[in-house]
């Protein structure tokens, strides 16, 4: 039986509010000790964390793996290799694949293919309409049963508001909850980016906040007598920001969601260095807006009117992303580098501390997924050893080697941060380390 001891780091476990320098002892899977100076001798290794963080293994509740359909993006096994050199020990990826996963055929199959290939635990958020087309309810309760952890037809809104009720009821009904992508497509037809100065600049057909905001209300007026938990998935409009913090206040079951790109990048990001650039790895759906969507959004972080982040982490290709700016889809890479990005936005601007990011990144996604009820988002005597080391002071450039699945779309290349995932252990097994 292996003996691992995780020596002189700062525990932060947000869900048992512990935040001190203490050592972890592990065995096989599991977490056996947790204490101050433990006795090193029985170890068959020791990791010394002094001034390091060590928290649970972080957990993203929004990322695409590609897989089945797209394998050229990106793959269960890449996408979770990627995951755990971001310090990831659990994903949960979405269903537009092709086909896509609204079937409970479709659930086991994500499950089979990441028992054999997947370098940190995978769980499935199922779609919430057969095909993803809107039109009518997947069969939610065999969803859940074969293992879903949320409901979403995430790369498109529900438009139609009874469909949408209908999904409401169901997913209520298993006790999941509804991921939300916010997106009205009557008002977003020929968009491309945020409708602004930007867009009027460079001739591109302007996405506005209310596409976002409309959806946002709807939703929440019609879940009002439903009840079902109801979450907003990458957050990007100061409106959507109110109305999610009025929600809650009315005691709602409402949550949302931030993405590292929509608090540190705006829509002039589009235009590059000379305004006329027309990048296309800062083309994101729901699109890049202006500086006071970013202070809404950390303002929201602040209060607790949003309680996750996630990545939204979306590959495509090198070939798809050249193409002219209104044809390259929507998207960036984000496992990699979203801790330190977080850390800059958040952190290092005191919008936050350490302790309220480790909890937005562990124990509140765990929770929106049912996760905690398995012992996943803590670190917890005789729990899973899924654990994080994070080193907070170390500095380093983004570059392309720093990124371990198959995409590079990512406008963060060449951005000096700070802080840096330098241990991920899934189920107790070293996933990534860096020496």
């Amino acid at each position: 039986m292996a003996r691992v001891l995780i020596s002189g780091g700062r525990v932060i476990d947000p869900a048992s509010g512990v935040d001190t320098v203490q050592d972890i002892a592990i065995e096989d899977d599991r977490i056996v000790e947790i204490g101050v100076k433990l006795a090193k001798s029985p170890a068959d290794r020791i990791i010394d964390a002094t001034g390091k963080l060590v928290v649970p293994g972080l957990i993203d509740p929004h990322v695409h793996l590609r897989e089945p359909g797209a394998e050229h993006k990106e793959t269960i096994e890449s996408g979770t290799l990627a995951a755990a050199v971001g310090g990831f020990t659990t994903v949960c990826c979405m269903p537009n694949t092709t086909p896509a996963l609204d079937t409970p055929e479709m659930v086991t199959f994500v499950d089979g293919r990441s028992r054999s290939t997947a370098h940190c635990r995978v769980y499935t958020v199922a779609a919430g309409t057969k095909g993803r087309r809107g039109e009518e309810p997947s069969e939610i309760s065999l969803l859940a049963r074969a293992g879903a952890v949320g409901i979403s037809d995430d790369g498109d809104a529900i438009a139609s508001a009874g469909v949408m009720a209908r999904v409401l009821t169901m997913t209520k009904q298993v006790g999941l909850a509804f991921m939300q992508h916010c997106q009205d497509p009557t008002l977003t037809v020929g968009a491309s980016m945020h409708a602004g100065e930007v867009s009027v600049r460079l001739g591109l057909g302007g996405w506005p906040r209310v596409a976002e905001e409309l959806i946002i209300e709807r939703d929440v007026r019609l879940n009002t007598s439903i009840g079902c938990r109801y979450h907003v998935q990458h957050l990007s409009s100061s409106g959507s920001v109110e109305i999610v913090r009025r929600a809650r206040a009315a005691g709602q079951p409402v949550t949302a969601e931030a993405s590292p790109h929509h608090l540190l990048l705006t829509h002039e990001a589009v235009g590059g260095a000379d305004g006329f650039a027309y990048d296309t790895n800062a083309k994101m759906n729901p699109p890049l807006r202006e500086a006071s969507d970013i202070a809404a959004i950390k303002a929201g972080i602040a209060d607790g009117t949003i309680t996750v982040l996630a990545t939204d982490h979306a590959p495509h290709s090198v070939e798809e992303k050249a193409r002219p700016f209104e044809e390259a889809p929507f998207g960036i890479v984000g496992l990699e580098t979203a801790l330190p990005l977080y850390v800059e936005s958040l952190v290092k601007t005191g919008v936050i501390d350490w302790p309220r990011l480790i909890a937005m990144m562990t124990v509140e996604p765990a929770k929106l997924c049912g996760l905690h009820r398995i012992g996943l988002g803590t670190l917890a005597m005789g729990g899973t050893a899924d654990v994080t080391v994070i080193d907070p002071e170390q500095e380093w450039t983004i570059r392309l080697e720093d990124l371990a699945g198959k995409s590079r779309n990512t406008p963060f290349l060449g951005r000096r941060v700070g802080a840096r995932v330098v241990l991920t252990m899934v189920g107790g097994q070293i996933r990534h380390e860096r020496r």
